[in-house]
């Protein structure tokens, strides 16, 4: 019987799509019902993923996150549904354990595991992902950031995907924390980027989002605002041997900032990117 929903976007993610695909079906078959939307695709991502066994494959022309998630939304046919990025790492039973506890909840309609960065080669990533453990989004519950599973009353909360950089984001804006799930003994994995350009790449993107969504849902915004440095600059404080990282980790943020602000004001849309870094043949 089949327990849950998984929807992939893919675009251009040969490399490591059936790794993802395996770990995902590493259950009985059956019980998971796993949907890849292979979007604008030059690659083989689509034979791929279709190569392995239990897989529903969806192909769109436009490379489009956003349009991925509404195809494979539209797919659907049992909840709840878990929305996976490409390159995140999960294991099949953390999801079907989630949806046991997002089903035992009363008030919970959406939920997540807990996201573990894999280290990178780097020293300088490594040095910013040690204070990057210490700020408010990795200390308070959070939804997001590769994955995020709704049950069927949370997917009715809107309608299609909005076309934003944020999408989880977006959703978990939607709804008020006691209505947040968030498992920190289920666990799913992303690897850090392999080089401090690819970093600052990825977070000028994350950057781009949270500011495209307080300008366009200003109604999303959580109201708390400048309180975040200083909180993580306090929990530095008192640790000598993270005053370096504290000096890379305000460097990254800046230029993340300014990448993002570039990118909004551009009269391009913001293409879908990732970190090659970080894409290795499986």
């Amino acid at each position: 019987m089949t327990a849950l929903t998984v929807v992939v976007p893919a675009h251009d993610e040969e490399a490591l799509i059936e790794g993802t695909l395996r770990r995902i079906l590493s259950v009985p078959a059956g019980e998971i019902d796993l949907i890849v939307v292979a979007n604008g695709c030059s690659d083989a991502t689509a034979e791929r993923a279709r190569s392995v066994e239990g897989v529903r494959v969806i192909e769109t022309a436009r490379a489009s996150k956003i349009a991925a998630l509404n195809a494979g939304s539209d797919a659907v046919e049992t909840y709840p549904v878990a929305f996976v990025d490409a390159d995140v790492a999960v294991d099949g039973q953390v999801l079907l354990e989630l949806a046991r506890r997002l089903d035992d909840d009363a008030v919970a309609l959406v939920a997540a595991p807990r996201l573990r960065v894999l280290p990178s080669r780097s020293w300088w990533v490594r040095q910013y992902y040690r204070v990057w453990a210490l700020t408010d989004y990795r200390t308070t519950a959070h939804v997001g950031s590769g994955i995020y599973m709704l049950r069927e009353a949370g997917r009715e909360r809107f309608g299609e995907f909005p076309d934003v950089i944020a999408d989880d984001l977006f959703v978990q804006r939607l709804f008020a924390p006691d209505e947040r799930l968030a498992v920190g003994d289920l666990e799913f994995t992303v690897q850090a980027p392999a080089t401090l350009r690819a970093l600052v790449g990825r977070n000028g993107r994350i950057a781009a989002g949270n500011r495209q969504l307080a300008q366009e849902r200003p109604d999303l915004t959580t109201g708390e605002r400048g309180t975040g440095v200083s909180r993580l600059a306090r929990r530095v404080a008192p640790r000598p041997g993270l005053w370096a990282g504290f000096v890379v980790y305000s460097v990254v943020y800046l230029l993340a900032q300014r990448r993002g602000e570039r990118m909004l004001r551009s009269t391009a849309p913001v293409q879908w990117t990732r970190d090659d870094t970080t894409r290795v043949v499986s």
